[in-house]
C-alpha cells in the first residue's frame, strides 16, 4: 500500500502540461484570491506578451488548473537584466506549495530555457530574494550561478490601484543558455 502512494504521489506530475499563458488563465494566476493583489501586474504583462515584449508559462494539472507560473521579460530599462535580444529576465515564478520539491520548477525551467535558446537568447537572468534558501538552491541546480546583489526595490499597483513599494534584498543570478 506505501509503495501505491508513492507512486500516485509521483503520477501527478506526468499529467502537467506546461504550455504559454492564454489570458483566460489569469484569474487562475490569484490562486483563489492569495495573489488578487496582483491581478493588474498580471494584466499588464499578459498586455505586453500581445505587443511581443514578454513571454509567460503556466504549468496546467489536468483536472486541477495551473499550478504554476513563471514571466519572462525580453527587454526592459535594464540591459543586464534584459536587452531583447540575447539575454531575458524571468519573474514571478512559482509553484503551489503542495507541488514543489518534485521536479516540476526545474520542468518548467527546461522549457522555457528551450524557448529562449530557439530565439536566440545567450542568457536568463532572475532575481531572488536572499532569505529564500530553497529557491537559490533550485535555481543553483540548474546551473544558475549568483553575479550581483540586488536592492530588490519594486512597486506594483494592487487591485484598487493603490500603489505598494517593497524592498526585497536579492541576489541576481545568471545562466548562459548556449
Amino acid at each position: 500500500m506505501e509503495t501505491q502512494t508513492a507512486l500516485t504521489k509521483v503520477d501527478w506530475i506526468y499529467k502537467v502540461q506546461i504550455r504559454p499563458l492564454r489570458q483566460a488563465d489569469l484569474p487562475a494566476l490569484e490562486w483563489n484570491g492569495e495573489y488578487s493583489h496582483f491581478k493588474r501586474v498580471y494584466q499588464n504583462n499578459f498586455e505586453r506578451i500581445e505587443m511581443g515584449e514578454a513571454l509567460a508559462w503556466v504549468a496546467d494539472l489536468l483536472g486541477v488548473g495551473v499550478i504554476g507560473q513563471v514571466f519572462i521579460q525580453l527587454n526592459c530599462g535594464r540591459p543586464e537584466l534584459a536587452n531583447g535580444t540575447t539575454r531575458a529576465y524571468f519573474f514571478s515564478f512559482r509553484i503551489r506549495p503542495e507541488y514543489r520539491d518534485q521536479g516540476l520548477g526545474s520542468r518548467m525551467m527546461h522549457v522555457f530555457e528551450e524557448d529562449l535558446r530557439q530565439r536566440g537568447f545567450k542568457s536568463l537572468t532572475l532575481n531572488v530574494a536572499k532569505d529564500n534558501p530553497r529557491a537559490i538552491e533550485l535555481y543553483r541546480r540548474n546551473g544558475y550561478r549568483i553575479m550581483a546583489h540586488e536592492p530588490g526595490k519594486w512597486s506594483y499597483p494592487d487591485e484598487g490601484g493603490e500603489w505598494h513599494h517593497m524592498v526585497e534584498p536579492a541576489w541576481r543570478m545568471e545562466k548562459r543558455l548556449v
